[in-house]
């Protein structure tokens, strides 16, 4: 399920908008200023923010720019300006959307959907593996999660790289021993454990590591 920041000081509106997504399958969590949006940040990490430009203290531009160093997430710019130069600002400073009020919830949601599912497609090369927030560079021998580095071990790593190599396809346990440690070292029952440690330095929620009970695990290759 993927979770959404919604930031406006029109609370109506930040909570009519925050409805909508919550019929349509999304988590949302709402704020009503810039500086709560920026204690959220630091806390939790989000798939997509909605954020209004017009806010008094803090402007969404300003918040924009002191995020956008932070999460890699899409940021839609909401807005009573219209001006070509603001839209330009906006995309300057790192939105990746803007949509003018007022607006229909039908163009929102459609927009929050797009960027989702661009966000979550799999990027791949042969050095580079990311889906959703997990980056894997193979050749540097590198991890990422939303863009900060994450320590593996050598195994660890190895067992990362197989199962997103093959994500969407559910591997037993008996092809991820022979892959990644060989039919003659160690016991099948280290796959488990590893796993455990993966989804501990990774995925504390378990989205993209799956069980698949009686078999074995499955990267999911679209993370909802």
């Amino acid at each position: 399920m993927a979770k959404i920041l919604i930031v406006d000081d029109e609370e109506d509106i930040a909570e009519l908008i925050s409805d909508v997504l919550s019929d349509e399958g999304f988590e949302t969590c709402v704020r009503f200023n810039g500086e709560e949006a920026l204690e959220i940040v630091e806390k939790e990490t989000f798939d997509l923010i909605i954020l209004d430009i017009m806010m008094p203290k803090m402007s969404g531009t300003e918040v924009c720019n002191q995020i956008r160093d932070k999460v890699d997430c899409p940021i839609i710019f909401v807005t009573a300006k219209n001006q070509l130069l603001d839209k330009l600002l906006g995309f300057e400073i790192g939105a990746d959307d803007y949509i003018t009020k007022p607006f229909t919830i039908e163009e929102l949601v459609a927009r929050v959907k797009a960027h989702i599912r661009r966000s979550n497609r799999v990027i791949t090369n042969k050095d580079t593996i990311t889906i959703g927030e997990i980056t894997i560079r193979k050749n540097s021998f590198e991890v990422f999660k939303n863009n900060v580095p994450v320590e593996l071990s050598t195994r660890e790593f190895e067992l990362l790289s197989y199962l997103m190599s093959n994500a969407g396809i559910a591997l037993s346990k008996e092809q991820i021993f022979d892959a990644v440690w060989g039919s003659n070292y160690g016991e099948i029952g280290t796959v488990a454990v590893h796993i455990k440690s993966l989804r501990k330095k990774l995925d504390t929620e378990e989205k993209y590591i799956k069980t698949i009970w009686g078999l074995g695990y499955k990267f999911i290759k679209v993370v909802d």
